[in-house]
């Protein structure tokens, strides 16, 4: 009776196991890049390139290269701004409550130029109230959501670099697409 029992959840266990793996079910994180190698378009120092390349190579097969001629795609990196914008104000006319936006325009080309990604934008929100009898703890929370937000940047950015689909015509193809 037991082992009927234990037979039937293992069997149970494996058929979940194989309906979440079959409706393309991945933890976060783990991304498939379409790319052998990939040049990142930001000075290697910055804090953001540590993290793209960081996430890349945690997460796939794909080497970070730093001549773009040598990469098989190319991350360009169009725009990247950080705003602290006023939401309200109290009674005495400070500023009660901020908006912190980051806006990342960035596209995804061949060595040839052409674009395996057109270019698209990531636009990132975190609200903040303030005080200022709370100044330290305020300046504290503020570093701690811009972390945030670049980390949730670098997570977007990672899935849609993994749902690009290059196109890789062979000599063959690119005769029999040009023959009318």
């Amino acid at each position: 009776m037991r082992n009927s029992k234990r037979t039937t959840q293992t069997l149970i266990l494996l058929v979940l196991a194989c309906m979440l793996t079959a409706c393309g079910f991945q933890l976060r994180g783990s991304y498939s890049l379409p790319f052998q190698t990939l040049s990142i378009a930001l000075a290697p120092n910055s804090a953001l390139y540590a993290q793209i390349k960081r996430g890349v190579e945690a997460s796939s097969p794909t080497r970070i290269v730093d001549d773009p001629k040598a990469a098989e795609a190319n991350l360009v990196v169009l725009g990247d701004t950080q705003e602290k914008v006023i939401l309200s104000l109290n009674a005495a006319g400070r500023a009660r409550e901020y908006d912190l936006v980051r806006t990342f325009t960035f596209k995804v080309i061949a060595p040839d130029n052409t674009d395996y990604l057109p270019p698209s934008r990531i636009t990132l929100r975190r609200d903040m109230t303030f005080n200022d009898d709370l100044v330290l703890s305020k300046d504290a929370e503020e570093a701690l959501l811009w972390r945030d937000i670049q980390n949730d940047l670098v997570q977007q950015l990672l899935r849609r670099l993994s749902a690009i689909k290059l196109v890789r015509q062979t000599a063959e193809d690119a005769a029999h697409a040009a023959t009318p």
